[in-house]
């Protein structure tokens, strides 16, 4: 896997082109692209304070975002459901 971390300023037109480094190999991939905001437009706009597990949640989703820490991986719905029981 390749990840590739770029910040980005959304032009009005909502379109994006990409020019990918020459280590990605060519041919059929699955891509996934995530966007993130650093603050919530929806708590913005009702003053939403997150209580503290939360912001340790965001928090924690960052740090897997910059590599700080290992992201939980799954491969299959069963095995994700089965790790959040325990």
């Amino acid at each position: 896997m390749i990840a590739i971390q770029k910040t980005v300023d959304i032009p009005a037109d909502r379109r994006l082109f990409i020019d990918l480094p020459e280590t990605v190999p060519s041919g059929i991939t699955n891509v996934v692209l995530v966007f993130s905001q650093e603050e919530c437009p929806l708590c913005a706009a009702k003053d939403y304070t997150p209580n503290a597990e939360t912001i340790a949640a965001i928090e924690e989703g960052r740090a897997m975002r910059r590599g700080e820490i290992p992201a939980n991986r799954f491969h299959s719905l069963e095995e994700m459901l089965e790790s959040l029981q325990n």
